[in-house]
């Protein structure tokens, strides 16, 4: 298939969302998240079984949305011209198998930040030891299975391993964090998040040992962040 082959109302969907996914990648590097061009962010195309994720091995400084590349739920490449010759990410069957079996996910973010990577390289998760842990992410944050990169088994993991929790980020052993979002945006701020708390944790464990959140406080934490923080 062929993007001229879509309605123009889901071009311009498309388009927005191009736009959108290309915009949000500076945050990564801005935030000091990835290095060259490693990690990634996708978001899906509202209303459709597609989605729009970088391109693979592309530098971030040369990044702009006729280079994200669109593909379907399976992961395969939609055709056009302004992406002809780009492969999607290496991390493509990943997303693709988020989108198809968790519904309420519209954004996926993967980085190699090195206090949450560090987490997962030692599969540790991070306890709730923090109020802002609690906040956004309703309790520990889960160590997810090893998996190889080029199938969907990394998908499988984030999958089976955010089911049973409140977290929107999994940290992936061995390989580093990957999060998701009601839309790209929200997976990008859980990104930015994990990496804050991994680093605050990690030092306040140098210190001798960081002390839980008791788990009352923790949904009474969770509860508040989510309903009544910020505008409504």
């Amino acid at each position: 298939m062929h993007i001229s082959d879509f309605s123009s109302d889901i071009r311009d969907r498309i388009q927005w969302t191009r736009e959108k996914v290309a915009k949000l990648h500076a945050e990564l590097p801005a935030n000091q998240l990835v290095v060259w061009t490693a990690g990634n962010v996708s978001e899906r195309v509202e209303g459709e079984d597609l989605f729009v994720i970088k391109p693979s091995g592309v530098r971030y400084d040369e990044l702009e949305p006729g280079k994200m590349v669109v593909c379907d739920l399976d992961g395969n490449k939609i055709d056009d011209d302004t992406s002809k010759g780009l492969n999607p990410s290496s991390d493509t069957a990943a997303h693709a198998y988020v989108y198809r079996h968790m519904s309420e996910v519209g954004g996926v973010v993967h980085t190699h930040s090195p206090y949450a990577t560090a987490f997962s390289a030692v599969r540790k998760p991070i306890s709730c030891v923090l109020t802002m842990i609690a906040d956004e992410f309703g309790g520990e944050i889960p160590v997810g299975p090893f998996a190889i990169i080029g199938d969907d088994s990394i998908g499988r993991g984030i999958v089976e391993t955010l089911k049973s929790s409140r977290s929107p980020a999994v940290l992936m052993a061995n390989h580093g964090p990957f999060t998701v979002g009601q839309d790209a945006t929200a997976a990008v701020k859980a990104a930015v998040m994990v990496e804050e708390v991994a680093k605050t944790v990690a030092i306040a464990n140098s210190l001798g040992g960081a002390v839980p959140v008791e788990s009352d406080a923790i949904d009474k934490l969770w509860e508040r962040y989510q309903n009544v923080y910020g505008q409504n």
